[in-house]
């Protein structure tokens, strides 16, 4: 009988270790969720803010053109010379090294907007399409049909080969190009719901940030 106690007793603070343990876990996630949502926030509101700079000097390059072509003087001396806002705006837009793969795949993202700049349609299209190809891999990991990508697919060269940096953000969630050179191909075991996760967020994000990739 004190055997049968002890064994319950046992089993009930294993059952008390597992759960803190699994609190401990769940708190850990939420914490580094709260920390990505807060640094996709972060990056959002520096493009807009960027985007919005690069609007303004625009809007003062031209008028200050206008004035020229009428044979006007311009309306500030100081207009001709950059002002320490736009050195430092310069500044903040020289390349810099990513840290994270998260700023990897917002570079990848950024490039492919700036590289096809006049064509927003198509550009959301892709978007889009990647965060299908990303999604359906992230809920049906174990099926291969979602991890297997037909290279010549006309719809995929439509909507992502064709386009500067589409096969490089699918490179950036795991998929590789088969020997064959016909599929990219995702690994099951190289399958990270993280990095899945990261992208969805990034894919997310440029498609509603009205202001991405503007720089």
């Amino acid at each position: 009988m004190r055997k049968l106690e002890l064994g319950l007793l046992e089993g009930k603070r294993e059952r008390i270790r597992i759960g803190k343990e699994l609190l401990e876990a769940k708190r850990i996630e939420e914490e580094n969720e709260r920390k990505r949502i807060m640094a996709l926030r972060k990056a959002e509101k520096e493009e807009e803010k960027r985007a919005r700079e690069k609007i303004r000097q625009k809007l003062e390059e031209d008028k200050a053109e206008r004035r020229r072509k009428l044979g006007l003087p311009p309306e500030n001396p100081e207009t001709a010379k950059p002002s320490t806002a736009q050195v430092e705006d310069k500044k903040s837009s020289l390349p810099v090294k990513p840290a994270t793969k998260a700023e990897y795949m917002r570079d990848c993202l950024r490039a492919l907007k700036q590289h096809h700049k006049d064509e927003d349609a198509r550009v959301k299209g892709s978007f889009q399409t990647l965060l299908a190809y990303v999604g359906n891999v992230a809920k049906n990991p174990d099926e291969e049909k979602f991890r297997k990508i037909r290279l010549n697919n006309p719809t995929f060269q439509d909507r992502v080969g064709s386009l500067h940096g589409g096969i490089d953000f699918l490179g950036l969630c795991g998929f590789e190009k088969l020997q064959d050179g016909e599929f990219l191909f995702l690994p099951r075991d190289k399958v990270d719901m993280a990095i899945l996760n990261t992208a969805g967020s990034e894919l997310n994000s440029a498609i509603a940030n009205p202001f991405f990739g503007v720089l």
